[in-house]
């Protein structure tokens, strides 16, 4: 056996040329991703090459470097250029490389120990815990995103209805049967929590919404007596701020009033809406989400730290800790040296090995500051309300819905809803596929909509000038 083997350089002066030239290549291209079209299918050698077998030789740094230029960067999805409006995706920044870079360099595992990563996380949770208004006691975890982040808190929510004898007996530990509530227009990821953790979806009362898609809380308050009348507790609420079809905001003051008048958990989905908390003209539509015993949300959409990075903020730190601590032996702690820094990551949540995605979100919000970021926010949802009159305004277009934030769904008319469907579906199409913009699609009452969504600092009023005259002019096209 060599004992002198390594994965360092053997020499690190043409490491550090090859790395420079690497970062000049990424630089290049977020700075040029403008100029090109916002997205293109990925071609047959690209796929045959990304699909080949794994050599049994080494390869070079240039030659990755080249691959990563020529075959992946060149046929990205597109969400750092200005017309990508699809589905809710973030569009990066160049600065994101530096903390990209020490993240690689650390290698940090966010589990837990004392080391200054730790420190950085912490300081991190405890930011967003001044931004939305909650206790000293309160806490969190950064995690992939509002997905794992629901889960983690309908686990907490859980934990605290059934007691810790759920940890070890199970949901055969639950004294009887539990519901929980949210909008028909509720993110995916909430029922799917109820599924994973055991309960399945059919526990999520899905409670219908008004005119501007936000929950009836009539309906809601009918729907808690029902079950409790059946026997059923009623478990946790979950508000929605910024529903992924329309951006509406539930009445969070209400169901925060609700909750707490029938003893339910309240999370708010906030995975990109939360983020309008920055924006001083805006703040105000997220009024009781400071009551909230969770917020889900993400950085990598709206604040555009790169992929992936999210938060579960909770009210009561201690809450998410009974849901989840568990040190073995071998995870002992100290009070002194590298096992210190008490309490763990790892007991606020199901992993031990822990990225260190903080340093991401750190870098960006002392890099831009709140009131920057605020103001990139402020100005997408200016573009979502002057695309909205631009629909309004013109006689073959229709608006499908509110848009009271950042989404604008609209359709071009046709004489009927069968060929509406085919119109519009080709019209999202051509866009996408001829390379002018990226909207994505969804349905708002049954009929398909083009959904513009704006999580995009590059976005300029022009852009939305441009998408409605090119829909226009493909609607014309395609009829």
């Amino acid at each position: 056996m060599n004992d002198r083997s390594t994965l360092d350089p053997e020499d690190w002066a043409a490491f550090r040329r090859d790395a420079h030239a690497a970062l000049d290549a990424a630089l290049d291209h977020v700075e040029g991703r403008a100029a090109r079209p916002v997205w293109q299918p990925v071609p047959e050698p690209v796929k045959e090459a990304l699909s080949a077998p794994l050599p049994d030789a080494p390869s070079d740094t240039p030659e990755l470097i080249s691959r990563m230029v020529g075959e992946i960067a060149a046929h990205d999805l597109g969400n750092l250029h200005p017309r990508f409006h699809g589905w809710v995706h973030g569009a990066g920044t160049p600065e994101a490389l530096i903390p990209a870079m020490f993240e690689a360099a650390l290698d940090a595992n966010l589990g837990g120990r004392e080391h200054a990563a730790v420190y950085v996380e912490r300081q991190v949770i405890g930011w967003w815990r001044q931004i939305f208004d909650f206790p000293a006691g309160a806490g969190g975890l950064m995690v992939s995103g509002t997905s794992m982040a629901t889960l983690l808190a309908m686990k907490a929510a859980l934990t605290r209805h059934g007691g810790t004898a759920l940890r070890d007996g199970g949901l055969a530990a639950l004294p009887g049967p539990v519901a929980a509530y949210a909008s028909q227009e509720a993110h995916g990821c909430v029922a799917r929590a109820f599924d994973i953790l055991g309960l399945g979806r059919g526990v999520l009362r899905r409670v219908p919404v008004d005119g501007e898609f936000r929950i009836r809380t009539d309906r809601l308050e009918a729907m808690i007596a029902a079950d409790r009348a059946a026997g059923i507790a009623p478990l946790a609420l979950i508000g929605t701020a910024g529903s992924v079809n329309t951006g509406a905001i539930d009445p969070l003051d209400r169901l925060a009033g609700i909750a707490a008048a029938e003893g339910l958990w309240f999370h708010v989905d906030g995975a990109f809406g939360a983020m309008a908390r920055l924006a001083p003209t805006l703040a105000p539509r997220l009024a009781g989400i400071e009551r909230a015993d969770s917020i889900a949300f993400d950085f990598h959409k709206w604040l555009h730290v790169t992929y992936d990075a999210g938060m579960i903020l909770i009210r009561d730190a201690g809450a998410l800790r009974h849901a989840f601590a568990d040190r073995p032996d071998y995870l002992a702690g100290a009070e002194r040296g590298p096992a210190a820094g008490d309490p763990w990551f790892t007991e606020f949540g199901p992993e031990l090995s822990r990225g260190f995605r903080a340093l991401r979100v750190w870098y960006q919000m002392l890099r831009f500051g709140p009131a920057r970021l605020g103001a990139c926010i402020a100005a997408n949802c200016a573009q979502a309300a002057h695309l909205a009159r631009l629909v309004e305004a013109a006689p073959d277009l229709e608006l499908m819905a509110p848009a009271p934030l950042n989404i604008v769904c609209l359709r071009y008319r046709a004489p009927d809803e069968t060929a509406a469907e085919a119109l519009n579906t080709a019209i999202v199409l051509a866009l996408q596929e001829r390379g002018l913009a990226v909207p994505s699609t969804t349905r708002i009452g049954g009929r398909l909509a083009i959904r513009v969504n704006l999580t995009n600092h590059r976005t300029r009023m022009a852009d939305m000038d441009a998408l409605a005259g090119d829909i226009l002019r493909l609607g014309a096209e395609l009829a």
